[in-house]
């Protein structure tokens, strides 16, 4: 419910159904809309969305095709994710992401709203493993092998809808760079059918050195500093906390691990004891045995915050972060409440978009539609040239961990100028789908 939340927040929408798969997750839904959280009167459909007809969505909240102002929606597409594996999609219009389509082609939305993982934008509907790819001496890439064919090919079935032209813009942004305490990349698109072109504001927050200076790509600079974890947490107590906690084991590395620091912090004997084959590999391994600190955004919220790998280590005490604390990262309120198993409830708020994302995104399409209201709702003449990708600052590094040959640690409360990267050089950038 994180981007439903961002959009209730606007006081622009009101969020009249939703679809949920997951029963506890249902439960969940329907507690808050219960206590008034959200929509007391919200229609929850618990079910596979393959299964549910859009129609009967539409009949439950007595509307009719083309009456809804936004259809919102974040089809799980785990295969795209550039964290995994990738996947293969045989057949495109099995997957979630065309069952989303599916819905808007019946609904026929003003507007819609969709949001997933980056690696989405360079997906291919066909993997072809990187060892039989041209550069490794195999065949040329077929057009479904390519990068980017998934939304060459979801754009055109778009297109494809009958009585409903609908453009979209994609946009890759990052949730810190708009005053969330987490960095979270994600992909928003926002589609109309009114050939509108819509766009996505600038980030409002950066480091605090993107905030002196001014560069030619933007209008003007980052105007405040990124939220931090301390802004987040740091008037939180609780007695009782819910935690899906470290072993033993675990806690006996994370003990020696200072504030700041992460693997690179503990004696070599003990790095390889710890790690086992993973001491080998190449790359930073920089969430291994990472403890937190205070003054810098949040990394990226997993669904299980005790892996050693993915360690959202407290900054002061040995434990991994709260239920509650990751519920304040995400931005619910405080009186959001979670049904199901531990491990199930940390699932949820992992798994969920920022709400300030659902907040953003809210704002800009409620002022498309007021703009298109002044119009009698009569769409603009001539549809855009293109369907745009926009990078908007999405790649965020906020410190070192290694340098030199050397150990970083970012110490809270310090300048750490050694420990910080250079502000970014791309800020803003704009591609087609072609």
């Amino acid at each position: 419910m994180g981007l439903d939340l961002g959009l209730d927040r606007t006081g622009r929408y009101e969020i009249v159904a939703c679809v949920e798969k997951e029963k506890v997750f249902c439960n969940t839904i329907r507690q808050n809309s219960a206590a008034g959280r959200i929509n007391p009167n919200l229609k929850v459909f618990e079910g596979d969305i393959n299964d549910l007809d859009p129609a009967q969505v539409l009949d439950s909240v007595n509307l009719k095709p083309g009456e809804v102002d936004l259809l919102v929606g974040g089809p799980p597409c785990q295969s795209f994710s550039t964290a995994g594996k990738r996947g293969t999609v045989q057949d495109p219009r099995g997957t979630l992401l065309w069952q989303y389509l599916r819905f808007v082609e019946y609904i026929q939305p003003k507007f819609f709203l969709m949001e997933n993982v980056r690696g989405l934008v360079s997906a291919a509907l066909r993997h072809r493993p990187i060892a039989e790819r041209p550069e490794h001496g195999g065949a040329p890439l077929t057009d479904n092998e390519k990068p980017g064919s998934v939304l060459r090919r979801f754009s055109e079935d778009l297109q494809a809808i009958p009585n409903a032209a609908y453009h979209f813009d994609v946009f890759e942004v990052n949730s810190v760079n708009y005053g969330a305490p987490q960095i979270r990349e994600r992909v928003i698109f926002i589609g109309n059918r009114f050939n509108m072109e819509v766009d996505f504001p600038n980030p409002t927050h950066g480091p605090i050195a993107a905030a002196k200076a001014q560069d030619d790509l933007f209008s003007a600079p980052a105007a405040q500093p990124w939220a931090t974890l301390r802004d987040a947490i740091g008037d939180l107590n609780e007695t009782n906390p819910v935690v899906l906690d470290f072993s033993p084991r675990k806690k006996s590395f994370l003990s020696l691990i200072p504030p700041g620091s992460n693997w690179r912090s503990l004696p070599e004997n003990l790095q390889q004891e710890s790690m086992g084959k993973a001491w080998f590999a190449k790359g930073g391994r920089s969430g291994w045995w990472r403890r937190l600190t205070f003054d810098l955004p949040c990394p990226t919220l997993v669904t299980m915050p005790n892996h050693a790998s993915t360690a959202l280590c407290h900054p002061t005490e040995t434990r991994a972060l709260s239920l509650r604390e990751y519920a304040r990262i995400q931005e619910f309120p405080d009186d959001w409440q979670f049904s199901g198993t531990v491990s199930e409830q940390y699932r949820q708020v992992g798994n969920a978009v920022p709400t300030r994302l659902g907040k953003i995104a809210g704002e800009v399409i409620a002022s498309c539609l007021d703009t298109m209201k002044g119009r009698n709702w009569q769409p603009f003449p001539t549809p855009p040239d293109a369907f745009r990708i926009i990078y908007i600052q999405s790649h965020v590094r906020t410190r070192q961990w290694f340098k030199g040959g050397k150990t970083v640690i970012w110490e809270d409360g310090e300048q750490n100028e050694t420990a910080a990267y250079d502000r970014p050089q791309t800020l803003r950038k704009t591609s087609v789908i072609g």
